[in-house]
């Protein structure tokens, strides 16, 4: 019988980037400036921009200026408005593909379904929905925003209706004249609830906890501001500047004096009071604990959507489905044609985690029972030459994330240029300084108002710990990933300096 074919070689490069969002673009672009050009950016879809590819719901928006929620390599002098919408941030982040020269390494429809470190040739073994690849290092950036979470509700499988998350709009269904309910009042809600609420027939909006809003000073810039930008770089320099030092001001306030917040908490009453003028409602939408606790929103047409005559605020969680009636845990029933889901990500539970391996033969998601833990945001005990971009702790609750994944990348730049000086193939951090590390940043964070607000909120895991948000000045953590501590290490050998007795013990517990 004639012999089977061999099996084509499983392709192999120096880095493997999951995602393609500002982490995976941004860690592509730096990859390239370093000289490093052997890699591919894996994405699960069809095409580049992450959570601002996946989110194209009504109104979608950032909460962020756009001179500031840009990437400092890429700037952008024709922002149309302070703060931009969804497809003008898209339609960036395809321009930074093709500028950069990005497009030969992405891998489109390549979700990752498994990620293994094999420990006898020190690379990782990945597998995925367009084939396999091995890689010497592997950059998780699939970012907190990219998995969404609907709650388990009986009955809910049932209903007749329609049923969509936030992050998953379906277009194709006409809401005019329908009966809709809203589940949660978070930052995509407060951008929905305004846009579809004149087309709707009814609409139902169920609150567990209100959020405090502020008003948003969005207008757009003009024509000649953008000539300026353009002619004159060191404007949209100075610019971005501003936006980034008073951020760095604020901080202060959210991480060691909480009380400073008391001033924006009363501009937050005024702008309730300007625009709800029944008492019942207004003390619905007044949130009962200190404004920066849980994410602070932006809008200055949400509050009087809900005011309008055709909607209605539940002050509490959806509890059950009947059919088409929509139980809340105050008893209420609703009868809804549609259900639209702004009940957020999976943040401190990320799916991926179960998906990679390290080299003990336990899953990112195994070791992070307990809590999410990475020393510096970026690297994890047991995990060579796994670099996660906004990992544990490296969330923001008051700028801009593009800087923290900014440094982030610094940090993992440095490391893999600086392998093979220190003469190994791979390393991951030590027990003892990932342990103070992470005991550092939660020591600091008893003292903010995340801590001390009086709400529980998102950032915060099953066990009550915030392992999401960096307690401090995004310069503080610039400075701290600055680059690697070699002795903050274990270093990997290459596998051919480790006798073939210790690469066969190796392959025994990868295994």
């Amino acid at each position: 019988m004639p012999s089977a074919p061999p099996a084509p070689a499983v392709p192999h490069v120096k880095v493997a980037v999951i995602g393609s969002g500002f982490g995976g673009l941004g860690a592509g672009v730096r990859l390239r400036r370093a000289g490093i050009t052997d890699f591919v950016i894996l994405e699960r879809a069809d095409a580049v921009g992450g959570t601002w590819r996946d989110n194209s719901y009504p109104g979608c928006a950032c909460d962020v200026p756009s001179h500031l929620y840009s990437l400092s390599f890429a700037p952008n002098p024709d922002w149309p408005r302070s703060f931009s919408g969804q497809p003008h941030i898209r339609a960036y982040l395809e321009k930074v593909a093709t500028d950069f020269g990005l497009r030969p390494h992405l891998r489109f429809n390549a979700e990752v379904t498994e990620a293994r470190w094999d420990n006898a040739t020190a690379r990782w073994q990945i597998t995925t929905a367009a084939g396999q690849w091995t890689a010497e290092a592997l950059v998780s950036a699939t970012g907190p925003l990219a998995d969404p979470q609907i709650p388990h509700l009986p009955g809910l499988d049932a209903f007749p209706g329609k049923v969509f998350h936030s992050s998953r709009w379906d277009h194709d269904y006409d809401l005019a004249g329908k009966r809709v309910a809203m589940v949660g009042t978070g930052a995509s809600a407060i951008q929905i609830v305004p846009n579809i609420q004149p087309k709707v027939g009814k609409l139902t909006v169920f609150q567990r906890t209100p959020a405090w809003v502020l008003p948003r000073a969005d207008r757009r810039i003009s024509a000649v501001e953008r000539a300026l930008h353009r002619a004159l770089p060191f404007t949209r320099t100075l610019r971005r500047g501003i936006l980034f030092g008073v951020r760095e001001i604020q901080v202060d306030a959210f991480v060691r004096r909480p009380r400073l917040l008391a001033a924006v908490q009363q501009i937050a009453k005024w702008h309730i009071g300007r625009s709800v003028k029944n008492p019942a409602l207004k003390a619905k939408l007044t949130p009962d604990y200190r404004i920066g606790c849980k994410r602070i929103l932006i809008s200055n047409d949400y509050y009087p959507a809900l005011a309008a005559a055709n909607a209605e605020v539940v002050a509490a969680g959806l509890r059950e489905v009947r059919g088409s009636t929509l139980v809340a845990t105050d008893g209420t029933e609703h009868e809804v044609d549609a259900i639209v889901f702004g009940t957020g990500f999976h943040v401190t539970d990320m799916p991926i985690g179960s998906r990679i391996t390290g080299a003990a033969g336990r899953s990112l998601a195994e070791e992070w029972k307990d809590g999410m833990a990475a020393l510096r945001g970026t690297t994890v005990h047991g995990f060579p030459n796994l670099f996660l971009v906004i990992g544990p702790n490296t969330g923001l609750g008051n700028s801009s994330m593009i800087l923290m994944i900014e440094s982030q990348l610094n940090y993992i730049i440095d490391a893999l240029t600086r392998l093979d000086g220190l003469g190994a193939a791979a390393l991951h951090p030590t027990p003892d300084a990932q342990r103070n590390w992470t005991e550092d940043v939660q020591r600091r964070m008893r003292t903010t108002v995340w801590e001390t607000g009086g709400c529980t909120s998102w950032y915060q895991d099953a066990q009550g710990r915030n392992t999401t948000v960096w307690p401090g000045t995004t310069g503080h953590f610039r400075r701290a990933t600055r680059r690697i501590d070699p002795a903050e290490y274990e270093l990997v050998p290459h596998p051919a300096a480790v006798p073939a007795r210790d690469r066969a013990r190796a392959q025994e517990v990868g295994a």
